[in-house]
């Protein structure tokens, strides 16, 4: 109601606010428009000299008190804020550990088409990221925030959970890799703490622990650290290129490199699958976590300057040079670095004799058939995962790079995972995490998840192994890009009038694609992980569904529904009516519905959730809709403006619904005083009626209209016709004295009561019935009055129904019609209960 006040009409709708529109145009280009009275002033201080401004400033105000009152937030573009993030986030440690290894695993052909297929994944997800992100405005929570706007509460709180705990693992990850390359550096010079395995949990532990203190630093703290990792990256490929063209020493080549060789190349081109994992798709499952990194930008959304426009050009470039860089590095190991290698120089050939040598490298004059035949080869590209470091000009360069990547991705993944968090919480979707919502400081930082991420974290440190880790994190990853491609498809395919982003390059079928093989690929790489993730996300469902939060964001699924509601409201003008099909669709003159609980429960009852059910008001009522809900009642409910009821309603009857779904029955209460009203107001004032149960007719009993002499014939004919309709009837009872005159003093009294309705047109010489009508068309005429046929009906009903809940009598009282014609028809209106309810007839309580 406030917003509407604020407009100068008095309009139904409400006012367009602006914040559903600003966030369409970059931070410093969305401002709001001067007044007319600000202009003026601005004219007026233009005019005024310097004495006279600072003569019209308050006290202890001068100009150069004007700035803000406090420190605005840090935002950042493109470059710094995405591009770069991103870049070092994909680089992380599959990159220097494990991309040589898998190279050596499914050969050079196979990790190039892994990466492509990677690739063609992240890309979709990247297109459809853009679409989202320029499509309106995006606040914190990058992901979850995409997807449970778009698809709404149910799919995106579910997700948003799943991809924070996701992000958290990948801090793990990362953090062990790192961890692992310190213990290798540490065992080269015969160092340790306790053994391998605990001296990497250690490592990791207090690696995390600096990440989580520069983490608590702030976003800038944060940038600096990532720009720092960018450039020791740069160094460290720069140093790997390098690296690749030198010649190099014995004690390399003892290692297995030989430089580029197209021996090598050729040898390394196909499969060599070893051991557990060795397979395609297992391959797939541990490169895939290497080209996540693609949604650090979506993810900080709330830290940007212009997210719309920084979010497409940052993460599809990042995708583009990582992409290069990942193929450069398969192929370049794969030229010049064989398989296996003893790393012991004494297997040098001294002669030309290559009798009894196994392996290509026997033609560069090394034997390494000993250890290749014991499978106890210690260096190679199958068997070291330093061979980016063998292969590069200084070595440590690229331990350097190791640590850089590794710690810029576990970095990364440790500030994404509490802004993801700390938005779901926000929205007080799911119980008993709201106290992780609060933020501190100008950016609001989410200190309390930057803890629950690092004790999360830390756990799976504990766990201290790469592939493992992988394969969790690959299935909630893909499930994280399906959920996002599936948001942008359902989008586009709805034709939602709030879909419109200006990012030219998406398409929904590539959308839909990227969905797909998403799916795909979580039960490819481990079935059992997929079956895990879909099971997590069905309860977290599923809770939704049943809490039913109070939450509208506009989502496309809104718009889904209403375009399965119109396009089968439009097949349904096609259908021709059929008895077996018939529905009662009820316009209800309740007039403010909860003025009338007993009329709306009383059609509820049989329309429930299968049929149509209309509240009409010819008065202009608040609270009506929400009262409807809140009783439970599936209705619609619909105001009209009308001189009278009946105009009104004859109005409404005709405006009311869509194609066939229009009301085709009219239900009105029955008045308790119409003994003491006027007949002209009778159908004009509404009654509160006695509270009925909202659950009536659980005993059905059945009178039929018969002679004497076909008692039990006729009484069959009726069971068996119930139970063709599937009907349970408790009793049929057959009645022989229909046709016997009524009391007199019944007759009297009902000849009075209705007096004042009738048009007693015979008494009237020369003026037609039509005539009489135009004047009181709610009377009758004496050809319809049918007094005594009507009154022995009440007296039958009084004697058989008296406390029965709904009486629904035959149209006519004709035995022979009865019986022959009007039988089915009374049947049929009795099984779908909408017969046209006779005033004085309906409800025997009333009487």
């Amino acid at each position: 109601m406030e917003l509407r006040k604020t407009s100068l009409y008095s309009t139904i709708d409400m006012v367009p606010q602006m914040e559903h529109y600003a966030g369409t145009l970059p931070r410093e280009q969305a401002k709001s428009r001067p007044s007319l009275e600000a202009l003026r002033k601005t004219f007026e201080v233009r005019n005024m000299t310097s004495d006279e401004r600072i003569s019209n400033m308050p006290d202890g105000e001068n100009e150069e008190s004007q700035g803000p009152s406090e420190e605005s937030p840090v935002r950042f573009g493109w470059i710094y804020g995405v591009k770069i993030p991103c870049m070092v986030n994909i680089w992380g440690v599959t990159l220097f550990l494990q991309l040589t290894w898998i190279t050596s695993q499914a050969g050079i052909v196979l990790t190039v088409i892994i990466i492509l297929m990677s690739v063609t994944v992240t890309t979709a997800t990247a297109l459809s990221i853009s679409a989202i992100a320029t499509n309106g405005r995006v606040v914190s929570g990058g992901t979850y925030f995409m997807i449970s706007r778009s698809l709404g509460p149910e799919l995106g709180a579910s997700i948003g959970l799943i991809f924070s705990f996701a992000n958290a693992l990948s801090v793990a990850l990362n953090t062990v890799g790192f961890a692992q390359v310190v213990c290798d550096l540490m065992q080269s010079f015969n160092v340790h703490m306790v053994d391998y395995t605990n001296d990497m949990r250690i490592v990791g532990v207090i690696t995390v622990t600096a990440l989580l203190g520069i983490s608590l630093a702030g976003m800038e703290w944060e940038t600096k650290a990532q720009i720092l990792f960018f450039l020791v990256l740069m160094v460290s490929f720069a140093n790997y290129f390098v690296g690749t063209i030198i010649p190099h020493s014995v004690e390399k080549q003892g290692r297995g490199v030989f430089g580029y060789r197209s021996d090598i190349f050729i040898e390394n081109l196909t499969p060599n699958w070893r051991g557990p994992t060795g397979s395609f798709f297992a391959q797939f499952s541990i490169f895939f976590p290497a080209v996540t990194g693609i949604l650090y930008g979506a993810n900080i959304t709330g830290d940007l300057k212009d997210p719309s426009s920084a979010i497409p050009k940052g993460t599809l470039m990042a995708i583009f040079w990582t992409t290069l860089s990942y193929i450069m590095v398969a192929v370049t190991s794969g030229a010049c670095v064989v398989r296996d290698a003893s790393g012991n120089t004494s297997d040098i050939m001294t002669g030309n004799s290559t009798d009894g040598c196994v392996g290509l490298a026997c033609k560069y004059g090394w034997n390494f058939t000993q250890c290749t035949e014991s499978q106890s080869c210690q260096y190679g590209l199958a068997n070291n995962v330093q061979v980016m470091a063998e292969l590069s000009g200084f070595y440590y360069l690229i331990t350097a790079g190791v640590f850089a990547a590794s710690l810029s991705s576990a970095l990364g993944y440790l500030v994404s995972a509490p802004k993801i968090f700390q938005c779901l919480c926000k929205d007080n979707i799911y119980p008993y995490i709201g106290v992780f919502a609060k933020g501190y400081g100008k950016n609001d930082e989410p200190l309390r998840a930057y803890l629950l991420t690092y004790f999360i974290a830390i756990a799976f440190i504990l766990i201290a192994e790469l592939n493992t880790i992988s394969a969790i994190i690959s299935n909630f990853f893909l499930c994280s890009f399906g959920l996002i491609n599936i948001s942008c498809f359902h989008a586009a395919i709805t034709n939602s009038p709030g879909w419109r982003p200006s990012f030219p390059y998406y398409n929904k079928w590539i959308a839909l694609y990227g969905a797909v093989v998403c799916v795909v690929l979580m039960f490819f790489f481990t079935w059992w992980t997929a079956l895990i993730t879909f099971g997590v996300i069905a309860v977290l469902f599923g809770y939704i569904i049943y809490k039913k939060p109070k939450i509208n964001w506009g989502s496309s699924v809104q718009a889904s529904s209403y375009n399965v509601a119109l396009s089968y409201s439009m097949s349904l003008t096609g259908v021709e009516d059929h008895v077996k099909n018939f529905r009662p669709q009820c316009l209800v003159m309740t007039g403010p519905p909860n003025q009338r609980p007993a009329l709306v429960d009383f059609v509820g009852a049989f329309t429930k959730n299968a049929s149509l059910m209309i509240c009409g008001d010819i008065m202009m009522v608040n609270q009506s809709v929400k009262w409807l809900n809140k009783r439970k009642a599936c209705s619609f409910y619909t105001q009209f403006t009308a001189n009278t009821l009946r105009e009104g309603v004859r109005y409404l009857l005709q405006a009311s619904g869509l194609g066939k779904l229009k009301p085709n029955t009219l239900v009105l209460g029955f008045k308790s005083n119409w003994r003491e009203s006027s007949p002209e107001t009778l159908l004009m004032e509404y009654f509160k009626q006695r509270k009925i149960r909202r659950k009536i007719n659980t005993c059905i009993r059945v009178f039929i209209v018969e002679n004497e002499q076909d008692i039990e014939e006729r009484r069959n004919e009726m069971i068996n016709l119930m139970k063709r309709f599937r009907i349970k009837v408790n009793d049929v009872i057959v009645m022989t004295d229909s046709e016997k005159s009524p009391q007199t003093k019944n007759m009297d009294r009902f000849l009075d009561s209705v007096a004042p309705f009738r048009l007693h047109d015979e008494q009237q010489e020369g003026v037609s019935v039509q005539e009489l009508r135009q004047k009181d068309p709610w009377k009758i005429s004496d050809k319809e009055f049918e007094s005594e046929r009507k009154v022995r009906l009440n007296e039958i009903i009084r004697k058989n129904s008296q406390h029965t809940a709904l009486v629904l009598p035959p149209k006519t009282w004709e035995t022979d019609r009865y019986v022959t014609t009007d039988l089915p028809h009374s049947l049929f209106l009795l099984i779908t209960f909408i017969t046209i309810l006779n005033v004085l007839l309906v409800l025997v309580y009333a009487l």
